[in-house]
């Protein structure tokens, strides 16, 4: 088992590796041409409505997904655990999309009102696909997992764009949302369906699903306030043209997430599940999934500094110069974020919920403190700082009690890769200083990437070149080991 394990978590990495860099790519172009041809204002609208949708929706999820992950005795059968969830979900998803639909009725108003109709029912018919979703998470097969990402992008990418170069405005933005819940649908529901919804009430499963779900609930609700708030707030006190930059911002400052530790992340939670009774490999585990998402993130975030005003002044207009503050400021965020939630997804895995929950009150804390001391005094950007250091209490707390139930070393995880990305920022400055920046903004921009990757790597190899070998060694022989009948065809 534990052999076909590591085969599985090899594969899943692989097909959202390579689909996901193909993905983010096209993301990427997506996200560029939108912020050329869709106003600020627009982006404000629909940042604050989906951040009130997606951040509510959490109460529809009940934290039933974690529950049916956790391996117990009352989810142990596979199906009737899915059928239960697929009711639940049903049930929890129905009430809160005819609530939320009701108070937009009521207080919404303008565009706002508009986006809130349109999310708020697409995002309903989404939730009612996490049950087959979370059916492969289980199984730690995610080839259809990466096939749906791929087609989402695909296909909202193909009618955003038109409409928002024909002046749609605000519908560009809406109608990835109607598209993505087609996708979900037909992919999850509708081609060689994973599992078919049918509903199920088992007493003894429903209590179980209620309780485990209701301890999550509150560590989940109050993930979305710290994933949401800032722009409800931003949105509320400094307007929706300032919440369009800085959803522009965290936006492209997003990117190195979604394609370096995504692929990472969507196996991380169910392979921990898998481990939780044996230290040792979990340990291991824990150390793999955040070297390599610190690692690999350090470096596309030393780059993406450098080469960000060149990016603006090439593929954005100048309209969009002042998201640079923010965004650098932002990629403090990204680098950390991924590891706060594999360290999340740990806690999960061994059933310890409540410190994802303390972690999360201390963070809401600071960030509500930060949002109205820095946020008042120095817009997106204070914003943006109150984020980072909200973020780098909730990683701390959480990174100290995780030692309960895995081994790791802080130093030998952040020391060297810091050390190699404050060389990559430095060096580029340093050689311009002394010869001069080049007046063509693409020479410039190559240069910033070939000095800061090279000077990353030249540190970063010498001195983890046996920690390389031994992942690279524990990846080929998961490969080798891998029983590709039971772990890739579903």
């Amino acid at each position: 088992m534990a052999k076909r394990l590591a085969g599985r978590t090899v594969t899943a990495m692989s097909w959202h590796i390579s689909v996901g860099s193909v993905t983010a790519v096209l993301l990427l172009i997506r996200t560029t041409l939108l912020t050329r041809w869709v106003s600020p204002v627009h982006f404000g609208t629909y940042t604050l409505a989906y951040a009130i949708v997606a951040g509510s929706s959490i109460l529809a999820n009940f934290g039933l997904a974690k529950a049916f992950l956790h391996r117990a005795p009352e989810s142990h059968d596979e199906d009737q655990a899915a059928a239960t969830h697929f009711t639940l979900q049903a049930a929890f998803a129905g009430i809160w999309c005819a609530l939320l639909i009701a108070c937009t009725l009521l207080f919404a108003e303008g565009a706002l009102r508009t986006a809130l109709l349109v999310i708020t029912p697409a995002v309903f018919g989404i939730l009612l696909t996490e049950t087959p979703r979370y059916v492969l998470i289980r199984r730690v097969v995610h080839r259809r997992l990466a096939i749906l990402a791929f087609s989402n992008i695909i296909l909202t990418t193909g009618v955003a764009l038109p409409l928002a170069w024909q002046g749609a405005g605000l519908w560009a933005l809406l109608v990835t949302d109607v598209v993505s819940l087609m996708v979900h649908v037909i992919v999850l529901f509708g081609w060689r369906p994973v599992w078919k919804p049918r509903l199920g009430w088992s007493p003894r499963s429903v209590r179980y699903f209620l309780r485990f779900g209701s301890k999550n609930m509150l560590a989940d609700l109050s993930a979305q306030l710290i994933d949401r708030l800032d722009d409800i707030w931003t949105g509320v006190y400094l307007g929706s043209t300032p919440l369009g930059y800085y959803s522009r911002a965290y936006a492209f400052a997003g990117h190195p997430r979604r394609l370096l530790s995504g692929p990472i992340q969507a196996v991380a939670g169910g392979t921990y599940a898998e481990l939780k009774g044996d230290r040792a490999r979990l340990s291991q585990a824990f150390f793999r999934v955040n070297a390599m998402l610190v690692r690999a993130g350090f470096l596309v975030a030393g780059m993406l500094y450098l080469i960000m005003p060149e990016f603006i002044h090439l593929f954005l207009t100048e309209t969009w110069r002042s998201i640079l503050p923010a965004f650098r400021l932002l990629l403090i965020f990204m680098l950390l974020d991924p590891i706060r939630r594999t360290v999340a997804d740990l806690y999960v895995a061994v059933g310890r919920p409540g410190r994802i929950v303390q972690a999360y009150a201390i963070q809401l804390v600071v960030l509500l403190t930060g949002l109205y001391a820095l946020g008042s005094l120095w817009g997106i950007a204070g914003v943006a700082i109150a984020v980072d250091v909200m973020l780098v209490a909730g990683v701390a707390f959480l990174l100290r009690g995780a030692r309960r139930y895995v081994d790791y070393s802080l130093r030998r995880l952040l020391l060297i890769p810091a050390l190699a990305l404050a060389c990559a920022i430095a060096i580029p400055y340093l050689a311009f200083w002394l010869s001069g920046a080049p007046d063509n903004p693409w020479l410039s921009a190559l240069s910033k990437l070939l000095l800061s990757g090279g000077a990353y790597l030249s540190v970063l190899l010498p001195l983890e070149r046996n920690e390389a070998r031994r992942m690279l060694s524990a990846i080929r022989g998961a490969l080798g080991r891998e029983d590709v009948q039971g772990s890739v065809v579903e």
